[in-house]
């Protein structure tokens, strides 16, 4: 294909994208951190931890621990790590890793402790120009990808012809590409909606019915704009360009109602866990994944302290998982003011 594309990560995602990649018939560079996972992989044929079902064709694979050499033999790579371990997998990276190669994020979060996106990491730490940044973003589960269960992805960037040619790559029966230049909104829509799919779990633990659910999720929503609207205008502000959306599209709105009401949504079922009584400790040792939305929580509740939106929903989940906020109470409380 003339194609080398790395993958950065081996966790459900990451194995998704590889499996989407080499159905393609794509070769990929795949950096695994754990010398185990790769032994099998190569043997057995499948990720032993990680939708175990999907078997690879292993010649279109070179799994690797080294991430440096994966980084060097790829001129496309995707990140799909969970972004509260991003800065420790690329610490070991000289700062001109990147240069030439164009990064495409698969991740869903903002970098904890600067609360940066994706991008402006990026940026910072490795001089990578924004031209050069490409977002892949939802509706979109990693198990129904493995079943093979239609399921769209839309990639965002700033240069179209570009952004056209990487999702070209991942196009084929069961995956429709969608393309926009929305770099920013979507980046924020898909850390915001984690954080509500949580909300909705917990109201879920509490034992809300589907009424107050929907309620509930119209009202995400319309937080979401107010967010996102507030942070054009914030950047604006400060010389940066305002970005429109299309808020209607599936990355925004069918994102988050496939976060919220999907049983395969680790954040659904971590607020559920948190709604029935559990401590966030014990529900991060039950689910053993990551579950975004907890650190997103935080980020967002310290970003909206300079933007000013109104987000009662947010601040009440912040509150909930950060602040020893009594469940029940909070959301008594929050009732009084959905719309």
């Amino acid at each position: 294909m003339g194609h080398h594309t790395g993958i950065i990560g081996s966790g459900s995602w990451a194995t998704a994208i590889a499996k989407i990649l080499t159905d393609n018939n794509q070769n990929i560079h795949w950096w695994i951190r754990s010398e185990e996972t790769i032994r099998h992989l190569q043997l057995r044929h499948h990720n032993k931890h990680y939708l175990a079902s999907v078997y690879f064709d292993t010649r279109l694979l070179q799994a690797n621990n080294d991430l440096a050499e994966v980084v060097k033999a790829s001129d496309t790579l995707i990140l799909a790590v969970p972004s509260a371990f991003l800065r420790q997998v690329l610490e070991t990276l000289p700062e001109d890793a990147f240069r030439g190669k164009k990064v495409v994020s698969a991740i869903k979060g903002l970098v904890p402790g600067t609360n940066q996106l994706i991008n402006e990491y990026l940026a910072d730490r490795f001089s990578l120009p924004v031209e050069d940044y490409f977002t892949i973003t939802g509706p979109c589960h990693a198990e129904e990808v493995a079943n093979e269960k239609l399921s769209y992805l839309t990639f965002s960037g700033l240069d179209a012809e570009s952004t056209e040619e990487l999702a070209a790559r991942f196009n084929n029966t069961y995956l429709q590409t969608i393309v926009n230049k929305d770099l920013y909104g979507v980046q924020f829509a898909s850390v915001l909606k984690n954080i509500y799919a949580m909300g909705a779990g917990i109201a879920h633990g509490l034992e809300y019915g589907d009424n107050f659910i929907s309620v509930f999720i119209t009202n995400c929503f319309r937080e979401m704009q107010e967010f996102l609207e507030k942070y054009e205008q914030f950047q604006a502000g400060h010389g940066k360009e305002a970005v429109v959306h299309n808020y209607n599209a599936s990355a925004y709105l069918g994102d988050l109602l496939v976060t919220c009401y999907s049983l395969h949504s680790r954040n659904r079922t971590f607020g559920n866990m948190i709604g029935k009584g559990y401590s966030v400790k014990a529900a991060q040792l039950e689910l053993n994944m990551i579950a975004e939305g907890y650190y997103a929580s935080r980020c967002i509740f310290e970003i909206n302290q300079e933007i000013g939106a109104y987000m009662p929903i947010a601040q009440k989940v912040y509150g909930i998982l950060w602040e020893q906020l009594h469940t029940e109470e909070a959301f008594l409380e929050m009732e009084k003011g959905l719309v």
